[in-house]
């Protein structure tokens, strides 16, 4: 905690210096520019939310009603947006809905000319909605699937329509689930970089973090940037209190888990409403992957591959994701340690999970273009920033990584102590011989998940290597965005290929160590 603490404290006092530091504050605040900046973010993660929340509910009200070959194979799909680098996606947006991509040309077939843009605001919605329609469909759909069948079978005995199932069944579970996944979504949309900066960075289409990354890269104005961070800052507080007290609670209603077929399956104005809406969605979702596997086959992978600079970048992320990961892993079982250590009594034990919980989401209130920009101010007047970047992106990827790590560690690490704390005890097993005899057995499947995600979550950032880095220190996704920058979409292509096939395979290979010994017992 103390190491997260003093990474996390030390940018943020390099921010709040410098900005006191400032001649005129008032003159910095009332720049008409900031503010512009400030209603844009708020504005395209509004719009942003709205459609995916919106596009979503019939989604999730189809499948939940709808029991169909190919389901479990959707549902699979709509995870994988989740696990794809932002920049591949952007890729797969402007392949499909670009000047000269797929809709436009089939919309020149069919004589009509719309000629959609997608550098702006309307591509920074259709990537935001491309990543958030799943996850909100995933999220709504885990409470549709806590209605018990006794419900069910009780609205079958009334003869209830669908109008009825909707106002007294459905609605109100929305109602519950809805403010979570908003919230969370909005979240998302406000502290996205590498969306905004891909398709929008103009001076209309521009996001706090996007300007932040501007500021310090091209303008050099520490004073802007650091402004715009207190701004990125309080505004990321406020979200996270005002998530957690939006979050709604299905209540749970005791059941015997049969399950009855839902009333209102039957008509054929249902039928073709939710037939429509998950043929819609999931075409949404594949076409841009589809587009992407065929702008990698136009892009001379032979060459791509051959060349010095792709392999380069691929060392480069590989060093820095596998340091990314243990440096995470350590911070976590060090956390994890503390709360084994300190937790001896139950009425302590509460409120310092609750602390270790706290510090390990830090980096939520505090993103990492903002984390980065401080550690950019501070190390400006010190030493060449250039020639620490790579410790840099590393301790602030591991951070990054670190909520995702404790969430996957931490329940395994609690249910090792409610088994074993006490047989270890008694037998005097500590340190070394513990962790080697009793707790690795138990989190060794946990622990290649939590790996194989931090270091996909590393290798697949843009954020702050796109702050730091420079031709002597390029990774995957700064050769991609510098060959997507120059409009050498063949190469981008080929690039977002290779770097879809590295984050699917570590997580493929978690997958398969996971199940392997599952099945073996071990």
């Amino acid at each position: 905690m103390a190491a997260i603490g003093i990474v996390i404290s030390a940018a943020f006092a390099a921010l709040v210096l410098t900005a006191a530091s400032i001649e005129s504050p008032v003159d910095t605040l009332s720049d008409a520019y900031l503010w512009r900046v400030v209603r844009f973010t708020l504005w395209q993660a509004g719009l942003s939310t709205l459609l995916s929340v919106g596009l979503a509910i019939p989604v999730t009200r189809a499948l939940a009603r709808r029991r169909f070959t190919g389901r479990r194979f959707l549902l699979g799909l709509f995870a994988l947006p989740l696990a794809l680098p932002a920049l591949v996606v952007v890729l797969g947006v402007v392949e499909v809905w670009g000047l000269t991509g797929w809709f436009n040309g089939l919309a020149a077939m069919l004589g009509a000319d719309l000629r959609l843009n997608v550098y702006g605001l309307m591509g920074i919605l259709l990537a935001h909605v491309f990543f958030n329609l799943p996850l909100a469909t995933r999220l709504l759909l885990v409470h549709f699937d806590r209605v018990p069948g006794e419900t069910w079978r009780l609205a079958s005995q009334l003869g209830m329509p669908p109008r009825a199932i909707w106002r007294f069944i459905e609605w109100p579970v929305l109602k519950a689930a809805l403010p979570g996944a908003a919230s969370l979504i909005f979240m998302l949309c406000v502290t996205s970089f590498t969306v905004v900066l891909t398709l929008g960075g103009g001076p209309g289409a521009t996001t706090i973090e996007v300007a932040i990354y501007q500021a310090l890269r091209f303008d050099f104005d520490p004073v802007r940037a650091v402004t715009l961070a207190l701004i990125q800052l309080a505004l990321c507080g406020v979200l996270v209190v005002a998530a957690g007290r939006m979050v709604g609670e299905v209540q749970a209603v005791p059941s015997i888990g049969k399950r009855v077929v839902r009333p209102d399956l039957e008509g054929r104005a249902g039928r073709l409403g939710d037939g429509l809406a998950i043929t819609l969605a999931t075409l949404f979702v594949m076409l841009p992957l589809l587009a992407i596997v065929a702008a990698a086959g136009r892009s001379e992978l032979g060459r791509l591959v051959g060349e010095a600079a792709v392999w380069n970048a691929v060392v480069t992320s590989t060093l820095v994701a596998i340091s990314a990961a243990m440096l995470s892993l350590l911070l976590t079982g060090g956390l994890l340690a503390a709360v084994r250590a300190l937790c001896w009594s139950r009425s302590n034990e509460s409120w310092f999970e609750q602390a270790v919980q706290a510090s390990g989401s830090l980096i939520l209130v505090m993103p990492p273009i903002v984390l980065g920009a401080g550690w950019f101010v501070l190390l400006r007047s010190y030493a060449d920033i250039f020639t620490m970047a790579p410790a840099v992106v590393i301790v602030i990827n591991a951070l990054m990584a670190l909520p995702f790590v404790l969430r996957v560690l931490g329940p395994a690490a609690k249910q090792a102590d409610l088994d074993h704390a006490r047989l270890c005890a008694s037998l005097g097993l500590a340190g070394w011989n513990r962790l080697r005899l009793i707790d690795w057995p138990v989190l060794r499947r946990p622990l290649a998940l939590a790996l194989a995600f931090a270091m996909a979550l590393s290798i697949g950032d843009l954020g702050v290597i796109a702050l730091f880095g420079s031709e002597d220190f390029t990774t995957l996704p700064f050769l991609l965005y510098q060959r997507f920058g120059t409009y050498r979409i063949d190469d981008a292509a080929g690039l977002a290929l290779i770097l879809t096939v590295y984050c699917f395979g570590l997580i493929a290979l978690a997958d398969r160590v996971r199940g392997v010994r599952e099945r073996s017992g071990k």
